[in-house]
């Protein structure tokens, strides 16, 4: 069985600039271990959904073989912003105080160009499989959250993903709809391979390491909008809608499939 990494947590020791392009301003940071992260912060308009689905997401594909950027807690001291000049910058810093979300940064990445940089149908499926699987909408070829670092294709922001978490009362129906945005992916018309590579993946996600990844959201996250008092009610619908997912992806498969074929 597949074994879930532990996630360090890290503090936040220097903000270094804002990486503008995002819409909730992340930025990269250096923390005590000496090193870069892209740092998504809670307090953004995004709000901690967004770093939910972003450890959800980024896990998930490293189960499937998928490079992602190692992801870590990132706590923020309250007196981090202090001395902050842009006021904008020192808002976000001083709501976002506590335990944040940020992946190593890769110094020297490139986005990923699908003119330049080549996949292979495998990979392609399996990422167009995954982003089928957790509806997420930010892999476009305007927004292509992927890199090219050292030959290599990362992922990285999975945070538009899951939004079925922003209606919680409609996670059974949301489970066994299909992903009607994959049309707009950008690896779609690569992905010849969604067939041959589903019963290899639900074999990786299986219920055991699916609720291992859950495990790992903190709870201080989860009581910012517990669907319930019960924080671990709230745990067990990520892993319902999930396993439910799963179970009929077949839905989502024939609307990857159908998308496309009316681009090839």
């Amino acid at each position: 069985m597949a074994k879930i990494p532990e996630i360090r947590t890290v503090s936040v020791t220097r903000y270094v600039t804002p990486l503008r392009e995002g819409g909730s301003l992340p930025a990269i940071a250096e923390a005590d271990d000496g090193f870069l992260y892209a740092l998504k912060f809670f307090g953004a308009g995004q709000g901690v959904k967004a770093l939910v689905a972003d450890l959800i997401g980024g896990e998930l594909a490293r189960l499937l073989g998928l490079r992602v950027p190692e992801i870590v807690f990132a706590n923020l001291d309250e007196a981090f912003g202090r001395s902050e000049g842009d006021e904008e910058i020192q808002e976000l810093l001083r709501k976002s105080e506590g335990l944040n979300l940020a992946l190593h940064y890769l110094s020297g990445a490139i986005s990923y160009d699908p003119t330049v940089d080549k996949i292979d149908p495998l990979t392609a499926s399996k990422i167009v499989w995954l982003d089928s699987f957790i509806t997420n909408v930010d892999r476009t070829a305007r927004n292509v959250n992927m890199l090219s670092w050292n030959k290599q294709l990362w992922l990285i922001d999975h945070g538009a993903a899951l939004y079925f978490h922003h209606s919680w009362p409609d996670w059974e129906k949301a489970a066994v709809q299909p992903f009607a945005a994959i049309k707009d992916h950008v690896l779609l018309p690569l992905a010849s391979e969604l067939d041959a590579i589903t019963p290899v993946i639900k074999a990786i996600l299986t219920p055991e390491v699916i609720k291992d990844i859950i495990d790992l959201i903190p709870k201080v996250w989860l009581m910012d909008y517990a669907y319930t008092t019960d924080i671990e009610t709230t745990r067990k619908i990520y892993f319902d809608f999930l396993t439910h997912r799963l179970h009929h992806s077949d839905i989502f498969i024939k609307e990857a499939q159908h998308a496309r074929a009316s681009l090839i």
